[in-house]
């Protein structure tokens, strides 16, 4: 098939995945790498909780997408539409079409808000947001400090999704802000969870129920929010266990929406038939295509079993560019794993958190073996809010961590 271009390694998708792949690629000396990425602004998504909680402001996580791509990659700013694993080739929207050796595949993942009825309209009303939106964030905290009294609404969607933590994050940020201003009594905080439980830790999840009893959420498990009417601020919350539904009557809410694979990607053979989220059927080790031995995938668009978090993308970044590497050099059986390994810094409060570092086993996993970071800390909020953004622009981003 005739190709407007062709290159060793095509990689789709220019967020943390993708452009530390590109980096790590480019320092083992391979050259010929083509990155697609229609967006002309990277942002550092974990800031906007903290954003949302008035403890960071949302330009800081921000930067123009040229100044994070590794030189010498080839930047197609397009989107992709297509792929055509047999012709080894990817059909982009301008009407392209390019050739790969190997292709990396992690455009990251959608937020679905036209799944739940309401919901798309609820954040555009006034008396609700999502952290889950650079736009949005700024409203979030807006809410938070304007409110005095009566019912917070924090939903988190069933099925895999960006943070795992991060609908709970805003919960403790918000409860500990009303404490401070001594309004906490005077509002009623509810959190629905669709799990059994806090987080699925068990030494995390102690910690956790510790914390929403010390503010006084309401916690409701196995729930989940299945509608929405902005206009009379009514949530309607489903049980699973008990099929029973529950009207709450909010003055805020914040919303995140379920979460799929782009759309695009649903339709492609690169999806987990098994899968109706359309996630990339990848070896959970290797990050390999189960059935196309030349593709790869990481990041939130694989359907590898782990929290969908930038501290996976970490760990899986340099396992697939070592793999791709050997694959490249004919290599019979690729060289590195991925264990599974993910971490969800958890905001307790708007000066601790609680870092949790867990692996496919879901054992506890510490960077920091000498501290006890199964409770939450003070140092662990300075790793947040700027240990871990130094990180992610100055060392991962350039393949350096």
């Amino acid at each position: 098939m005739t190709t407007d271009a062709h290159h060793k390694v095509l990689i789709v998708g220019g967020g943390s995945a993708g452009v530390s792949v590109a980096a790590r690629l480019m320092r083992q000396g391979i050259r010929d790498i083509g990155l697609v990425e229609p967006s002309t602004t990277h942002y550092y998504q974990p800031l906007w909780t903290l954003v949302g909680g008035g403890r960071a402001r949302a330009a800081e996580s921000a930067r123009t997408q040229q100044s994070v791509m590794p030189k010498g990659v080839a930047w197609i700013r397009s989107r992709v539409e297509t792929v055509t694993p047999k012709e080894r080739t990817v059909g982009l929207a301008d009407g392209r079409t390019i050739g790969y050796d190997r292709l990396v595949v992690c455009p990251g993942i959608q937020l679905d808000w036209d799944a739940v009825p309401g919901m798309a309209q609820a954040v555009a009303a006034p008396h609700t947001s999502s952290n889950y939106s650079y736009e949005l964030a700024p409203k979030t905290w807006d809410l938070i400090r304007s409110m005095r009294s009566g019912t917070a609404v924090f939903t988190m969607p069933s099925g895999p999704i960006k943070c795992g933590g991060a609908p709970q994050k805003i919960a403790y940020l918000a409860a500990d802000y009303w404490r401070e201003q001594g309004v906490l009594k005077d509002i009623r905080v509810v959190l629905v969870l669709p799990t059994p439980g806090m987080f699925g830790v068990p030494v995390f999840a102690t910690e956790l129920e510790r914390i929403a009893a010390r503010y006084g959420i309401e916690v409701h498990t196995n729930s989940e929010l299945v509608e929405v009417d902005p206009d009379g601020r009514d949530a309607m919350v489903i049980n699973h266990e008990s099929k029973t539904k529950d009207s709450i009557r909010f003055d805020m809410m914040h919303l995140v929406p379920p979460q799929s694979a782009p759309g695009w990607l649903k339709v492609t053979e690169l999806a987990d038939p098994a899968n109706p989220a359309g996630y990339v059927e990848i070896d959970k080790h290797s990050m390999r295509h189960a059935r196309h031995p030349e593709i790869f995938a990481l990041g939130d668009a694989g359907s590898s079993p782990n929290s969908k978090t930038g501290a996976a993308v970490r760990k899986q970044a340099p396992v697939v560019a070592r793999n791709v590497a050997a694959s490249l050099a004919g290599a019979e059986s690729l060289p590195a794993s991925y264990d599974g390994y993910s971490s969800c810094p958890i905001t307790t409060s708007r000066h601790h958190m609680l870092l949790a570092e867990f692996d496919y086993s879901l054992r506890h996993r510490p960077t920091f073996p000498v501290l006890d970071t199964t409770r939450e800390r003070r140092d662990m909020w300075y790793l947040k809010r700027y240990g871990l953004p130094f990180l992610y622009w100055n060392l991962m981003l350039r393949g350096r961590a």
